[in-house]
């Protein structure tokens, strides 16, 4: 006898009516949790586009600074053979020793190590026990001492100058090869990276893509430590060259995304900042900071190293990782061949008249055609114009002629005098190729550089073509279908570059054929991007590894991460504003014909572009910038001044002022470092009156020795006999408030 159950009508209608509501309820917290998602996705873009656009637009500051330095002393006919010295030896590479004379100059054997020192000691050659040490050191916060780092140094040149314009590197002899990014001087990347992948070794081998100094507070260790595994296991290790091995980049104190808030005690002081810098150090400040008595030296060696540093290493021939990217005209043949060591500063590219097959062999022997000729004749060329007698004054023609040709002779001479001292010793591996390859090619000086500056400044974009690169102001952008000419014309599968930060520490483009690795994390802020390092076997396919090295990142939900980074970038934002007060009023006017003190929302985002030229969507970024108004219109003028009074330190100093020094310091700081050769943080009177001539003939102001020496005396507030960046700035400002 069988039972039958019946479903209560009831009941079913009840459970599908909960279960409809359950999945609408679904539905809508999905739906408001992709929102959410992507709310945040869209302040995360926001906040990385204004990072990236105040970190290019300094970076072209950089660029500029120097183009106008270059020109005043293309424009400058020294009156002396002291006038001469001094203007080669700022302006014109005249940084290169001969090798005696670097020698002699950084006698690191001289020195002695006391009997107090309780850091790390080296002898040569290296042990891996040595590079133990150094790493334990370096973590106590230890400083190694200047005769170490000195004989560090003249050692790891030696080994440069033997290794080729290329490295080459085989999976066959280790069982994958790790390639890092960007490191910035951020110590705790590098210690994380060991600690995750291990030591270099003979069978962990390495590529560090350059950008190894500046930013980051721990540069110098960088360096120390890089070049010690270099020395240790010279085949597994490999640097190449970043734009920002460059002594000209170098000389820059930093940049700084949160600029500093300049105070009354700020000027009297400026060690002590208001606020924190995510980019407060550069490398040279770094160096003297840390050794103020041989930093000098060091300083100097690091710079003669830099430009021994490799471009490009290949793996297996198949993977290219260069720092930058490439152009359409990179030609790989010619950047194996070139002499890498020319190129002290890639920012300065020296005009040089190559009439002749015999000035280019010249040349790319590292010779020079003073080199070949008497002491005398020399120093006839060196008085030549002197002692030629100036016509009259009156006869406009002639004189005009006889000051044209003054001028390029004394230009001509300063070249020269800086390609005597390229240094002569023995044969060198780049040297070599070149007298090898000499019956087959030759380039101009200006070939060979542009080759140099496309690897080490280009960024890949994803329209096809190449252009010219003007976010950075320097090398190119270049397109897949660049990079797929490049692959295919060297049979290689795809190119590994460094230079941008991203996000995850990795990122593909061109189809996969270019890989960005970038190993600083934090690099904007802290949560702002991970770290990351990849890895190739003998297969070539890349194996990826991200980390975050600080702490406090890890302890942050992706809210508070986004929070964070968001408020840093806006408070930059708002102090780049700040800085072009003037200029914005001057825009925001050209909108309000009527003179009403009032513009559209719309029209204050097209006039703040055409001040800024940062690319950012003003619109999108409007509310976190300008209240709401009721009528859809801003009065930018108590707009201004609600900037003005975030930025207006306790003291009250002007805000017209304010927004000068903020537009200025850097460049003054820059334009500080140039004037002071030494790196002593102190300008001689010598060298600031031969400075004031040249701007003085610049810009046509007419100032007798006398006026010149009253000047210098009156910048001396403490009357020390020299000038210090604080005087140099507080001049700055009388001068500014005077006004």
């Amino acid at each position: 006898m069988g039972s039958s159950s019946s479903v209560n009508p009831t009941n079913y209608k009840y459970s599908l009516q909960k279960s409809e509501n359950a999945f609408k309820a679904a539905v809508l917290i999905q739906q408001w949790y992709r929102r959410y998602v992507a709310r945040l996705e869209m302040r995360r873009r926001c906040t990385w586009r204004i990072f990236q656009s105040i970190e290019y637009a300094c970076e072209q500051d950089q660029i500029k600074l120097h183009n106008f330095f270059s020109y005043l002393m293309d424009h400058f006919t020294p009156s002396s053979s002291k006038e001469r010295d001094f203007i080669s030896r700022m302006f014109l590479s005249g940084e290169s020793f001969k090798e005696a004379e670097l020698e002699k100059y950084c006698d690191y054997e001289s020195m002695e190590v006391p009997d107090s020192y309780t850091g790390p000691r080296l002898s040569f050659p290296l042990l891996p026990d040595h590079a133990t040490a150094l790493l334990e050191a370096f973590k106590q916060k230890q400083q190694l001492h200047a005769r170490y780092v000195l004989n560090l140094l003249h050692e790891t040149r030696k080994h440069l100058k033997q290794l080729p314009n290329i490295s080459h590197v085989s999976t066959c002899y280790s069982e994958e090869v790790t390639v890092c990014g960007d490191l910035h001087g951020q110590l705790d990347d590098l210690f994380l990276i060991f600690y995750k992948n291990g030591l270099p070794s003979p069978s962990k081998s390495y590529v560090f893509n350059g950008d190894f100094v500046d930013r980051g507070k721990q540069s110098l260790e960088i360096l120390i430590v890089l070049f010690t595994f270099l020395l240790i296991y010279p085949k597994e290790v490999h640097l190449n060259r970043g734009n920002h091995e460059d002594h000209m980049v170098n000389l820059r104190y930093g940049l700084c995304v949160g600029m500093i808030a300049m105070s009354g005690a700020w000027l009297r002081n400026p060690t002590e900042l208001p606020f924190s810098c995510s980019f407060s150090y550069g490398f040279a400040k770094e160096v003297m900071q840390k050794y103020k008595v041989h930093g000098k030296k060091i300083l100097k060696m690091i710079q003669n190293v830099f430009c021994w540093l490799p471009l490009a290493t290949l793996i297996d021939q198949k993977v290219l990782i260069i720092h930058g990217g490439i152009s359409d005209t990179t030609d790989l043949d010619m950047l194996q061949k070139i002499q890498r060591n020319k190129f002290i500063s890639v920012l300065r590219e020296k005009k040089r008249k190559e009439s002749n097959k015999d000035v280019e062999i010249q040349e790319i022997n590292g010779e020079s055609k003073v080199e070949t000729e008497s002491s005398e004749s020399e120093s006839d060329l060196s008085l030549s114009s002197q002692s030629r007698p100036a016509p009259s004054i009156t006869n406009r023609l002639e004189f005009s002629k006889w000051l044209r040709q003054t001028v390029q002779e004394q230009i001509e001479w300063c070249r020269q005098l800086v390609d005597s001292e390229s240094e002569t010793e023995e044969p060198t591996y780049s040297s070599m190729v070149s007298l090898t390859e000499l019956d087959t090619q030759c380039w101009t000086h200006q070939e060979e550089w542009k080759q140099v500056l496309d690897i080490l400044w280009s960024d890949p974009m994803p329209q096809e073509g190449c252009r010219v690169n003007t976010v950075r102001g320097g090398g190119c952008y270049f397109g897949p279908d660049v990079t797929d000419k490049i692959l295919e014309k060297y049979n290689l599968q795809f190119l590994i570059r460094s230079h941008e930060c991203k996000q995850e520490g990795y990122e593909f483009c061109h189809n996969r054929k270019v890989l960005t690795i970038f190993s600083a994390s934090n690099y904007y802020e802290i949560g702002s991007n991970r770290g990351a390092y990849v890895k190739l076997g003998p297969d070539l396919v890349p194996h990826f590894v991200q980390y975050q090295a600080s702490k406090t990142a890890h302890t942050l939900t992706m809210t508070q991460r986004i929070s964070r980074v968001e408020e840093s970038a806006f408070r930059a934002l708002r102090e780049k504003l700040f800085a072009h007060t003037s200029a914005l009023i001057s825009a925001f006017k050209a909108y309000d014909k009527d003179n009403t003190g009032k513009i559209s929302l719309n029209n204050w985002a097209m006039a703040v572009e055409s001040v800024l030229h940062l690319g950012l969507p003003w619109r999108m970024l409007r509310p976190q910038l300008v209240r709401s108004t009721a009528d859809g219109m801003l009065e930018y003028k108590s707009w201004l001044d609600d900037l003005a009074m975030e930025q207006r330190s306790q003291e009250h100093i002007q805000s017209s002022l304010l927004e000068v020094i903020y537009r200025n310091r850097s460049n003054l700081e820059t334009i500080f470092r140039i004037i002071d050769r030494d790196h002593s943080g102190l300008i001689s009177f010598e060298e600031f009156r031969q400075t004031w001539k040249l701007f003085s003939t610049h810009m046509n102001i007419e100032l007798t020795d006398d006026g010149i020496n009253d000047l210098v005396r009156s910048i001396d507030f403490n009357k020390d006999g020299n000038i210090d960046f604080n005087e140099f700035l507080e001049a700055f400002r009388l001068v500014k408030q005077s006004q």
